[in-house]
């Protein structure tokens, strides 16, 4: 486990080559007390023998803060043959909550509404996982929606400990996006040798904005391939469903994130489509939709859902890219 930053020179945890596939365990330790961990979960009737429980307060007691504000994440995973420049295609196979509740929480100074909070608050949240929907009352349930928070590589060395609270314009990181889910593809532009990727920040369920500064903080396990493309070279984060495109825009400010995500979406019509600048626009006015992923974690984020159902002639209905030749069966 890491807590709370990104680091060229955090040891791996594992090295996996090319196209292998790792199923990752992932935990949010909101609600614990630093003194008495166990006394969230008594308060809350949840067993201490629930492996994952027991598992959460030996990271809780074990994995030292080194005073960085940020996620608790596993990793980092080493991919063999991943150099600076390369691009790391990162496929969510599967993506299932490993605890029966979650946690959502805020404070003033924090979130949205920072001025407007008047006391810390934590709600607990029962997850119905047969029905696949968390019991927010007696008379209102979310419906579950699965994925990490974060992701992402490692920076430079040279840029030292970075703090996973936001996410960055290059390495990827907090994006808070709620579509990179199950059948999400993430693309990230590889900084040092072997990627070391990074994964944590687990949500059974997000509103986009996340605006009281979480989500339906859980314990999700995730399977992951990994993929090291040589063929594809990418400056920035970027992201594909099975029914979307994604375009992202990050900076402090949100207008700004906004023109970032719309200059960026139409630089991805110009190079795959052929569109000219105009042309690039008016779709986007006309056929994209540019939601607010987050406007919590200091820098704010846009991402652009380009729908793949507007090109009619199939062109970029499969992945986003050519497929690698170096793809292998995931394991």
């Amino acid at each position: 486990m890491v807590w709370g930053y990104f680091s060229a020179d955090t040891p791996a945890v594992m090295k996996i080559k090319s196209g292998e596939s790792v199923e990752i365990d992932t935990v949010s330790l909101g609600g614990m007390d630093d003194a008495n961990p166990e006394k969230f979960f008594l308060d809350h009737g949840i067993s201490l023998d629930n492996p994952v429980v027991k598992e959460s307060i030996a990271i809780k007691k074990e994995v030292k803060s080194l005073g960085i504000k940020g996620h608790m994440m596993t990793g980092p995973i080493y991919i063999e043959g991943a150099e600076p420049g390369d691009t790391l295609e990162v496929r969510v196979l599967d993506i299932k909550s490993r605890l029966p509740y979650g946690i959502n929480s805020g404070g003033p100074g924090r979130g949205g509404i920072p001025d407007a909070v008047p006391r810390p608050y934590q709600k607990y949240i029962p997850l119905d996982l047969k029905r696949n929907v968390a019991k927010f009352s007696d008379t209102i349930e979310v419906p579950l929606q699965h994925f990490q928070g974060v992701m992402a590589v490692a920076p430079t060395a040279d840029r030292g400990k970075l703090p996973s609270g936001p996410p960055y314009p290059d390495i990827g990181g907090n994006f808070d996006n709620k579509h990179l889910g199950k059948g999400a593809t993430v693309y990230l532009p590889v900084q040092v040798a072997g990627a070391l990727f990074h994964v944590g920040d687990p949500h059974a369920a997000q509103g986009n904005g996340e605006v009281s500064i979480s989500a339906v903080e859980s314990a999700n396990t995730v399977t992951m391939q990994f993929i090291v493309r040589k063929d594809l070279k990418i400056k920035a984060p970027l992201a594909e469903t099975p029914t979307h495109y994604i375009v992202m825009g990050l900076d402090v400010e949100l207008n700004t994130a906004m023109h970032k995500a719309i200059l960026a979406s139409i630089d991805f019509l110009k190079e795959k489509k052929k569109l000219d600048f105009f042309d690039g626009l008016a779709l986007c006015s006309v056929g994209v939709d540019f939601e607010v992923t987050q406007v919590v974690d200091g820098t704010k984020g846009i991402h652009a859902m380009i729908p793949k159902s507007l090109f009619l002639d199939g062109s970029l209905a499969s992945y986003w890219y050519k497929p690698s030749s170096v793809l292998t069966a995931a394991k």
